[in-house]
């Protein structure tokens, strides 16, 4: 029996797939748009916390305060509104506790469980970030305008807000796990 040679596949074209060999869907859909957004904030808002000598975080690392509670947060639920892994936000927890903002407390609810808090350090980096947040946002009003800034916040408030069909879709991919 002679062993055939294996089938040689071929890299399928761009224009296999109807897309235009520039592609510049891609780089002005809503989804990069919003992206390239927050980017350009997000620098924003650390360059103004550096000039308040505050240089502790990276835009990766504020994933972590954006949203954590004062109150503390579990990991688990930090992970989920990050949209990352636990294993990822653990790191990152990691991370900024070796830098001394935040650190990991008994949950008063749950003796097995921790909550990660503000401390001291990060309270007082976190009332830094709000001046550099409220800043950031000053600035980009008066490039855009208030009306226009007006318009984009209650757009994207709207826009976040459940709505029957994504909560369904929620309670689907929840009866999966």
């Amino acid at each position: 029996m002679i062993a055939s040679k294996p089938e040689r596949l071929s890299v399928p074209a761009i224009k296999d797939f109807g897309f235009e060999m520039k592609a510049s869907w891609r780089h002005t859909n809503i989804g990069r748009r919003l992206n390239n957004a927050v980017g350009v904030f997000e620098e924003r808002v650390l360059e103004l916390l550096r000039e308040q000598g505050r240089s502790e975080l990276s835009i990766a690392q504020l994933s972590l305060t954006r949203n954590l509670d004062v109150e503390g947060t579990r990991l688990t639920e930090l992970a989920k509104r990050a949209a990352i892994s636990k294993q990822s936000m653990r790191e990152l927890v990691d991370l900024v506790a070796s830098r001394g903002l935040v650190a990991r407390y008994p949950d008063p609810c749950d003796g097995r469980a921790k909550l990660i808090k503000f401390t001291r350090e990060g309270l007082r980096w976190l009332a830094a970030f709000r001046i550099a947040l409220e800043g950031a946002e000053q600035e980009m009003r008066e490039e855009i305008g208030e009306a226009r800034m007006a318009e984009l916040k209650a757009t994207l408030a709207a826009y976040v807000e459940p709505t029957p069909r994504r909560a369904d879709k929620r309670k689907k991919g929840s009866a999966r796990r």
